[in-house]
């Protein structure tokens, strides 16, 4: 059975906006068809499945393609999205460490 993962992608760190993470994900697992090329070092694959990943706009069309499909997926839900509260003076205070410069 072909094993797949089944997630909500996060946001870029080079990004600012949230475009491309509100589709679910649908990645095919190749871990185990992988292997060293000798002569470069680079890693292989005999498998093309790797190389594209299909987006649903829900979670549940996702879960129905994979048991369709008899796939096995593995389900990661997303965690909570977490904006701290901050003052916009709190950019320019004296001897303060911003809560994102750490």
């Amino acid at each position: 059975m072909t094993k797949v993962r089944i997630y909500k992608p996060a946001k870029n760190a080079m990004q600012s906006g949230r475009a491309k993470t509100r589709d679910w994900r649908l990645e095919f697992d190749t871990a185990e068809n992988r292997f060293v090329e000798p002569l470069m070092g680079w890693t292989g694959s005999t498998s093309t499945l790797g190389q594209f990943s299909l987006s649903f706009p829900t979670k549940e069309e996702a879960i129905a393609y994979a048991e369709a499909n008899q796939l096995d997926y593995d389900l990661e839900e997303p965690g909570p999205r977490v904006i701290p509260r901050r003052a916009y003076a709190d950019n320019f205070a004296w001897g303060k460490v911003p809560t994102g410069a750490r």
